[in-house]
């Protein structure tokens, strides 16, 4: 008979997510002091994919996204990407605070280098990849300046480069536009879009702006009120790149649509 020095607990079996899922989320448990914010939470996001997320407020958006990315540590369950830990895998992180996130002590193509340099790519490597990540970006500023001589918008692009120096598997976005002004934003949004369609790159997003969030999304990932659930994830699987005549075609104006129903439900119950 067993006795309570001599039970174990049974481990829960790890349930890897349907064909063409990148990151598989299982029993994510999270709280800050005695409020649970995910409890036993699981996510598939599939890959080569731009998955937006978005919900109500304080129910955890930049939170799951930065316990994915590692930023902020689980309480408990399992996180894999494509069946590997986070350290077997390359990420690449773009800050909601760009201001803060460059070092203003580097030059901005100095900043683009910078995690190339630490992963120790010679200087050559280092510059051969800067070359091709401005050209791709078609980047027209002067990148010999300090981050402080720089627009927000040209600061937000730097930091968008640096995180794709590495080659990363997967790309997370933290709110990217919430400081930029419109112009710059739909510039941004421009660029971003090359770059989904020209990479495949695994994305994850993070916004407060529905209408910014699907026009980006191949999917919007909605979220309940805390604890925190997903109420539905939606997809949107409108031909790249995209332009202003999506924002209103009836395909993009039915899914906001669709998304606003379940957000005004969440943010009522």
């Amino acid at each position: 008979m067993a006795t309570a020095n001599t039970q174990t607990q049974k481990k829960e079996r790890f349930v890897p997510g349907p064909p063409g899922t990148h990151i598989t989320i299982r029993n994510l448990n999270k709280a800050f002091g005695a409020a649970p914010l995910y409890e036993d939470f699981n996510l598939d996001i599939p890959r080569q994919k731009v998955t937006c997320i978005f919900g109500p407020n304080g129910c955890g958006k930049s939170t799951v996204m930065n316990m994915i990315a590692g930023l902020v540590p689980v309480d408990s369950g399992s996180i894999l990407f494509d069946g590997k830990s986070l350290k077997e895998t390359r990420i690449g992180y773009v800050f909601q605070n760009y201001r803060e996130a460059l070092f203003p002590w580097l030059k901005a193509i100095d900043n683009i280098k910078y995690p190339l340099k630490i992963n120790g790519r010679s200087s050559e490597e280092c510059e051969k990849r800067a070359q091709e990540l401005i050209k791709a970006f078609d980047l027209e500023f002067d990148l010999n300046r300090y981050p402080y001589e720089l627009s927000g918008g040209q600061q937000q692009l730097v930091s968008i480069l640096r995180a794709l120096a590495p080659e990363p598997e997967v790309l997370f976005l933290d709110e990217p536009f919430s400081a930029l002004d419109y112009e710059m934003t739909l510039m941004i949004r421009e660029k971003l879009q090359e770059l989904f369609r020209a990479t495949k790159l695994t994305t994850v997003i993070v916004s407060h702006d529905l209408e910014e969030a699907v026009f980006l999304a191949d999917e919007v990932l909605l979220l309940t009120k805390r604890p925190t659930s997903v109420a539905e994830t939606i997809p949107f699987d409108a031909p790249r790149p995209r332009n202003i005549k999506t924002l209103s075609s009836p395909e993009f104006i039915d899914t906001k649509s669709r998304c606003l129903e379940i957000f005004q439900q969440e943010v009522r119950r």
